[in-house]
């Protein structure tokens, strides 16, 4: 017990004569002065309760009675409440780490149905057990198009996410890997390149007629949106990637949420990440395991695909529930009403002077042109409505999901 309590002041002494230094100040000595923190303005200790009532006393300073058309990567969607309630069981939440199969089976088992829903969504042949978000599932797609292609050029284009480009930047800055940006019309000679990365629908809502390529092609997409569009497999997609959490994960602040990664079968040796794989044991029962390792962990350094070391395997099952729960129906269901939501909002907004939709061939999410975009959406949040995202002085990205009732846009009408 006694490697639990906190350090005395001996053994903290000990520890410092061991590592050469007299202070614990005197590790952070290569800090600049001026990049330190002086200390944390905390008042005083206080109770238990006294700090619950305090919390909730900030908590009813948040608003949260708005409603929302946000999009741009994280979306509003509808949760069955049986996924809070499953998904917070201590065995998922307290789940061992998979390397033992012998006594991590369900959490493997949790992650081969996840890759499974993932291939039967996308088309692919071989999905992995989620990365941590869709921007680093970019990156490491596009690192995986460069060991197979062996070169260090890419293209990428300028519609995707902000947020996924600059993580690409920096992984590409770290491996010495040129990129080329290109605007919603991919380049015809794309054979000096290791991959070109589009993504669909892109940041703006708009879907993209992708035409053939002459090397590897990846595919950033919400899956939400493959409940109605065709898979990425069908158009030419050697890897697809993207986020989960249209598939019953809340906003969160924008996270925690969940990245996958899907490839053809020929490519599966150099996905990143953890794969579950199923087998049978020696009884013939059925059982699940780790398979094809690629982690750095588990392999020589210099051979691992990359140095991710972890999945998100709770989001994973989460995912895993709402498409169960939801089913096909459901799930189309819920597509379809996004979309309908969406267009009813853009072909009403035609109808006001000075405003425009920029789009000409959306899902769920559309960009439209104001005069003023500060004040059009202030207007909208006094009234208790969040309009969208502002891009700059005169275009807002505006979404719309099933949470979106007939009623809500009219409220969003009434006060442009």
């Amino acid at each position: 017990m006694k490697n639990f309590l906190v350090h005395t002041d001996e053994v903290k002494k000990e520890m410092l004569e061991n590592i050469g230094v007299s202070s614990i100040e005197d590790l952070f000595a290569e800090i600049p002065e001026q990049a330190r923190m002086s200390g944390l303005a905390l008042d005083d200790a206080i109770s238990e309760l006294e700090c619950q009532r305090r919390i909730k006393a900030l908590a009813k300073k948040n608003k949260t009675d708005y409603v929302s058309f946000l999009g741009a990567g994280c979306y509003n969607k509808f949760i069955p409440a049986a996924i809070q309630q499953v998904a917070q069981r201590f065995e998922f939440l307290t789940a061992y780490t998979p390397y033992q199969p012998e006594i991590a089976q369900g959490t493997l088992q949790i992650m081969y149905e996840f890759q499974t829903m993932i291939c039967r969504l996308t088309g692919m042949d071989v999905a992995n057990a989620t990365v941590y978000d869709a921007a680093t599932a970019c990156a490491e797609a596009i690192l995986m198009a460069v060991r197979i292609q062996k070169c260090k050029r890419v293209l990428v284009s300028d519609d995707l996410n902000p947020e996924y480009n600059r993580v690409i930047k920096t992984y590409a800055h770290a491996n010495g890997i040129e990129i080329e940006w290109f605007d919603s019309v991919i380049p015809e000679n794309t054979e000096d390149y290791a991959c070109v990365l589009i993504q669909t629908p892109d940041f703006y809502g708009e879907i993209r007629e992708i035409a053939p390529v002459n090397t590897l092609l990846i595919v950033c997409t919400d899956v939400s949106t493959l409940s109605m569009l065709k898979p990425p497999s069908e158009y030419g997609a050697d890897i697809v990637v993207g986020d989960v959490q249209t598939l019953g994960l809340p906003m969160s602040f924008g996270g925690p949420h969940a990245g996958f990664m899907a490839c053809r079968e020929k490519y599966m040796r150099q996905l990143p990440g953890r794969l579950a794989g199923r087998t049978v044991d020696a009884e013939g029962q059925q059982a699940f395991t780790l398979t094809i390792q690629t982690r750095e962990q588990h392999i020589k350094r210099e051979k691992a695909t990359s140095n991710i070391c972890s999945n998100q395997a709770l989001m994973g099952l989460c995912a895993n529930l709402y498409l169960s729960l939801m089913g096909e129906k459901g799930f189309k269901q819920a597509g379809y009403l996004s979309a309908k939501m969406a267009h009813t909002l853009s072909e009403k907004l035609a109808d006001f002077k000075g405003i425009k939709t920029l789009n000409k061939n959306f899902f769920n999410e559309f960009v439209i042109l104001v005069e003023d975009a500060d004040e059009f959406l202030k207007k909208l949040k006094r009234a208790g409505v969040i309009g969208g995202l502002k891009l700059d002085k005169n275009r807002i990205l505006v979404a719309a999901t099933e949470m979106i009732t007939d009623a809500d846009i009219d409220l969003y009408l009434d006060n442009i």
